[in-house]
């Protein structure tokens, strides 16, 4: 892989991966009931962030792929700042819904420390799972990464996150369900997305 081709496939991935987390910690705000189970909507997009990251450390290795996961979680902080400043902000009263505005949005705060603490943690383990499983396996079963680095930090992923987030906000019963359908979701969507890591070349940009 040429040093430009390299520089545009880790761009890429890089840019999808922020703007799958930052969707994700705003949709998390809502609750939604899906074939009777209660999950965090921002489920429905967090998944593909695992393969992203795995398919950022297969290009440019495991240093890069960290401080993108650092990176991610800074700008999210400051999203949630924003979006706490703005919501303090006096609205203009000749504008509808502006006070809706803020009850929407700074909740986003404790649901975005919530997803920073819980991705930081679990895309660390993911990486550590991706890296000794290449260190084994080597080119073999690349599948394998991808799946085996999500059984392990999935579970870790949505304990903190529904802990963090949702404890003495919803009941018991409540975060159990969400934390449950988390789980499968995400592991059926790295079970789906295990192909993409096919899509990437592994090497480095040439000198």
């Amino acid at each position: 892989m040429g040093k430009k081709d390299f520089l545009r496939t880790v761009i890429i991935l890089s840019v999808l991966y922020v703007a799958a987390q930052m969707l994700s910690d705003i949709t998390s705000l809502k609750i939604i009931s899906l074939f009777g189970f209660s999950m965090d909507a921002g489920t429905l997009i967090y998944p593909i962030t695992f393969t992203l990251r795995d398919l950022v450390h297969k290009v440019a290795g495991l240093k890069v792929a960290r401080l993108l996961i650092f990176l991610a979680a800074g700008i999210n902080l400051f999203m949630a700042g924003l979006f706490w400043l703005v919501a303090l902000l006096p609205p203009d009263p000749s504008v509808g819904l502006q006070a809706e505005f803020g009850l929407v949005l700074s909740p986003v705060f404790r649901i975005t420390l919530a997803s920073i603490i819980a991705e930081v943690v679990a895309e660390l383990i993911d990486g550590q799972v991706y890296e000794i499983w290449v260190k084994k396996f080597a080119h073999r079963m690349q599948w394998g990464r991808v799946l085996a680095s999500n059984i392990i930090s999935v579970p870790v992923d949505s304990l903190l996150f529904v802990l963090v987030a949702f404890y003495g906000v919803h009941a018991f019963p409540v975060i159990l369900a969400i934390f449950t359908t988390n789980v499968f979701l995400k592991l059926f969507v790295a079970i789906l997305s295990m192909p993409a890591i096919y899509l990437v070349r592994g090497t480095k940009p040439s000198s």
